[in-house]
């Protein structure tokens, strides 16, 4: 496989999983936030990647989480799957079972906490990409496992050249990396990274480069149009979406992919509350964020952005 056997590009929301504040799995939130995202024409969505807080469910959630997406979704645009995990055997029966639920793909980063050598990434994405016959996708998130493949030279060379490998989610701090990574292997695979910008456009433009796969979906009424003007070449339009878009994650999420207020998850989830959007609540170790300044403080931003205005048009109606 290669870039051209899917049609991956443009904005996807990397989907939190709602949890009650008892801490259960909120199954009919995760639903109405499917059909959120299709409300919002998102391109794509990410399932039990970082923002999913795959670490605190069980293998048996993680399976539920699958089903419920995919089945929410209907076809309406791609499901990839994030199969992350301390090894192997346990990222590929993950992907196993993404397969039969009907999944479009698979997505995992190198094994967290171990900080594996090159040819020990190369032999787990080995693996984990040839557990099924779907499309996959490799994550680079140093924040998360400490490692940044893209400081390896050869190595997403190397993991490009995997049969099923189509992609690379590049969520490196680094981000002239992350243009050596475009300018490498876009001809090659789907290259999803921080492009919501003008440095970004002018990237997507005139270098490569597909998509953008970030936290829970807030700015998608400016991201979303920001891709489709990407695709019509419109630069001038891109540039005003993009603006737009910065005003709002360049308030909330440092280069680094921290949060500003908070931890980006229990950030995300609070935006998402304030918002009237599916999020839910965080589980431990994660705390929600209940500090009375700082929601004022996020309140301020959602104002300031304008995000509730351009969103008129798409609004999350509970009694859908």
């Amino acid at each position: 496989m290669n870039r051209d056997d899917v049609a991956w590009s443009g904005y996807w929301p990397a989907s939190p999983t709602p949890f009650t504040a008892s801490g259960a799995l909120d199954t009919d939130s995760l639903q109405d936030l499917m059909e959120l995202y299709a409300q919002m024409q998102v391109d794509g969505v990410l399932i039990n990647g970082s923002t999913g807080e795959w670490f605190s469910q069980s293998e048996a959630e993680r399976r539920t989480v699958t089903e419920v997406a995919v089945d929410a979704v209907a076809g309406r645009f791609p499901v990839v799957i994030g199969v992350s995990a301390y090894t192997a055997a346990e990222s590929s029966a993950l992907a196993e079972h993404a397969a039969r639920a009907g999944a479009d793909g698979v997505l995992a980063t190198p094994p967290p906490y171990v900080h594996p050598s090159a040819d020990e990434t190369v032999a787990y994405y080995q693996s984990v990409s040839g557990a099924t016959d779907l499309p996959f996708m490799v994550y680079n998130w140093p924040r998360g496992v400490s490692i940044d493949m893209g400081r390896l030279p050869g190595l997403f060379a190397r993991l490009a050249d995997l049969d099923n490998v189509v992609a690379i989610k590049d969520s490196t701090g680094d981000w002239l990396g992350m243009l050596d990574t475009v300018e490498e292997l876009s001809a090659r695979v789907r290259v999803f990274g921080s492009f919501l910008h003008q440095r970004g456009l002018a990237t997507l433009l005139n270098l490569g480069g597909d998509g953008n796969i970030d936290g829970g979906g807030v700015g998608a009424p400016f991201a979303v149009p920001f891709y489709r003007a990407v695709a019509a070449k419109d630069a001038a339009a891109a540039k005003v979406w993009a603006a737009r878009y910065r005003a709002l994650s360049g308030r909330l999420i440092n280069s680094d992919y921290s949060g500003v207020y908070a931890s980006p998850i229990p950030q995300l989830k609070a935006v998402m509350n304030l918002l009237g959007q599916p999020g839910g609540t965080v589980r431990p170790p994660l705390l929600p964020v209940t500090h009375a300044a700082t929601l004022r403080s996020l309140e301020q931003i959602i104002e300031d952005s304008g995000v509730v205005e351009a969103s008129a048009g798409l609004e999350y109606d509970r009694a859908h």
